[in-house]
């Protein structure tokens, strides 16, 4: 039987890598994680839900309704305690044009360039979503069967200056709490261990096991 086509819902390269690394790394087999590149391109709505939830879930119901692909959406960021938990939902587009990662990391560091080392704390938050479509169609609209919501938290604390050069977005401004390394020095398994995306991925695998269960063989799972 083919494998089971699973869509991660991001046109971030770098993401994308670390989401198919996480998935990968599970007991989970019999499944085809695709890419938005893989797929005929569809318009995206804006990410601007006030929720790391509510912007995952807009975009795993757009590809889902696009494709009709089972899908997997995330969507994630830096919160810093001195900053009243911002840039938040609006990480990536923190110093004004998404996805620009340096700009957005400087901004950041010039926020915070004169508050003391103990009121450094952040976290790094990640919400995946799974939406998962019925197989047939009512009126010719496909309609959603299931959805399913987590979240990963992970905490620390950041630096004055970038160092490492392995992750991406904040990565290389911020200290895991018992660690003295960046995000952005970690070995990709190491980070993949411990990461707010990491932690919301594995979360997810329940769902993620149901779905596939549902579509496939016991043996194949």
């Amino acid at each position: 039987m083919s494998p089971v086509r699973l869509l991660l819902a991001t046109r971030n390269d770098k993401k994308l890598v670390e989401l198919r690394r996480i998935l990968s790394s599970s007991d989970i087999s019999g499944m085809q994680v695709l890419g938005l590149g893989d797929v005929p391109p569809f318009p995206e709505a804006p990410e601007i839900a006030a929720t790391f939830e509510g912007n995952a879930l807009a975009k795993a119901r757009d590809a889902v309704a696009a494709t009709g692909l089972a899908t997997v959406a995330d969507d994630s960021g830096l919160e810093a305690d001195a900053l009243g938990g911002m840039p938040g939902v609006l990480s990536a587009r923190w110093a004004g044009r998404h996805g620009d990662d340096v700009a957005n990391l400087q901004l950041v560091l010039d926020q915070l360039a004169d508050v003391p080392d103990d009121r450094r704390g952040a976290a790094f938050v990640c919400a995946a979503a799974l939406v998962v479509p019925f197989e047939v169609r009512i009126l010719g609209t496909q309609v959603v069967k299931t959805q399913t919501v987590v979240r990963g938290h992970w905490r620390g604390t950041l630096t004055r200056a970038a160092r490492g050069s392995n992750g991406f977005g904040y990565d290389p401004i911020f200290i895991p709490d018992g660690d003295w390394r960046t995000s952005a020095e970690l070995d990709p398994t190491e980070k993949d261990a411990v990461s707010h995306r990491g932690r919301a991925l594995r979360a997810l695998l329940p769902a993620l096991r149901e779905f596939l269960s549902s579509q496939c063989p016991p043996t194949q799972l």
